[in-house]
């Protein structure tokens, strides 16, 4: 929003400010797909709060340094010094959240109580990040504040330094991108959660455009789209709080499965509300869906995902589900035309076909399953029945 904020802003002279802000912020988006590689050198380094921190600073230096090239150099130098900070991006989220099963307690409840913090931060910064930009931008200009985020993640740089040490030895020793990329695929509970996450992000990344379409169908008042993403935010902060202090029990890929469907169920019947204060109230149960369900895939990514590998499985889904929300902004913005009813109901649709696949890939590979030992593929760790049962 900063970035498009600032390419339409008349004191960067930019003619069709629009469209360059529409680059300025895919230039952002899609270089997050090269969370595989960068998730490779965070797993090489010894000290991953230094990586992280370097990581971290890039994101923060280049980030300003693209935005105060808007209007100043070529469009060129922008978009590869904001491109420069998207290849960072993965980093920022699931580099982080990849270190917390190391530095959390070691009992379950503790891991769940952080995966639940960890959700309510990315709530904080969606939803106080674009207040901060849009309180910066009225009331100096966008490239104060596009200097502000810059400066966030400096500053989020040097409390990287301050985290405990991860628990995990290093052995020297990391798995490869193909290696890293193949535990999504071949892990069934892991490919399962990783689908619904990937393909629930379509919907994600549409919600803000959606309100912007929706908000003026249903009342004709200015604000009425923000209000609605307002909404949407503290739903998502309220669902965050509510797991933290009440952690998810369970197995981890059945309450992705039934928080995905909760919020498929929510996005429809808000697709059907008569008036603004229940479109409101809507939006506030999506929101509170998307960070339950989204706690659910951490959890999953910590409990599936072998510790040798958990640094690709944390960076590349965060990378990809970036891209991959990304796409379905731009997607929903092409086809405003079929209205805000229309859209909810799409996106209700891929979500649900979401949990579909998830519980399809589930049946056929319970079919498939013919080991010997008793492998029981309902077990979400893959244990034999056996040593389960002896232990």
């Amino acid at each position: 929003m900063g970035l498009v904020l600032l390419a339409v802003d008349p004191g960067s002279h930019i003619r069709h400010g629009a469209a360059v802000g529409g680059l300025l912020a895919a230039a952002l988006s899609a270089p997050h797909v090269v969370g595989p590689w960068t998730a490779q050198r965070l797993d090489r380094a010894r000290d991953g709060r230094r990586a992280l921190a370097v990581a971290y600073l890039a994101y923060a230096v280049a980030l300003t340094a693209g935005s105060w090239a808007v209007g100043r150099l070529p469009i060129a130098a922008a978009v590869g010094a904001v491109a420069l900070a998207g290849c960072c991006g993965p980093l920022l989220t699931g580099g982080l959240s990849s270190r917390l099963a190391g530095i959390a307690g070691a009992d379950h409840r503790s891991q769940r109580r952080a995966q639940g913090w960890d959700a309510l931060t990315y709530s904080i910064g969606a939803t106080g990040g674009p207040a901060v930009v849009a309180s910066l931008a009225t009331l100096v200009d966008p490239l104060v504040a596009m200097t502000a985020l810059g400066g966030a993640a400096a500053v989020g740089a040097a409390l990287t330094l301050t985290l405990p040490p991860s628990r995990r030895v290093f052995t020297g020793t990391a798995p490869g991108i193909r290696a890293g990329l193949s535990v999504l695929i071949t892990h069934p509970a892991l490919r399962r959660v990783t689908a619904m996450t990937m393909l629930s992000a379509l919907p994600l990344g549409a919600f803000p455009v959606i309100a912007v379409v929706f908000g003026p169908q249903l009342a004709d008042r200015p604000g009425a789209a923000a209000t609605l993403t307002v909404a949407c935010g503290l739903g998502n902060l309220v669902g965050s709080l509510i797991v933290t202090i009440f952690p998810l029990r369970g197995d981890p890929e059945t309450l992705a499965r039934r928080l995905f469907l909760a919020l498929a169920a929510a996005t429809a019947l808000c697709a059907f509300a008569p008036t603004y204060p229940l479109a409101l109230a809507g939006f506030a149960l999506i929101g509170l869906g998307n960070a339950t369900s989204f706690t659910a895939t951490l959890a999953a990514r910590s409990t599936y995902a072998p510790p040798d590998a958990r640094t690709p499985v944390f960076v590349t889904s965060a990378g990809l589900k970036i891209a991959l929300a990304s796409v379905g902004a731009a997607a929903t913005g092409g086809a405003a035309g079929l209205g805000g009813r229309s859209l909810l109901v799409i996106a209700a649709a891929i979500t649900t076909v979401a949990v579909l696949t998830a519980v399809g890939d589930r049946t056929l590979t319970r079919r498939r399953s013919t080991d010997p030992v008793g492998l029981d593929h309902a077990d979400p760790l893959g244990t034999p029945r056996h040593e389960r049962e002896l232990r």
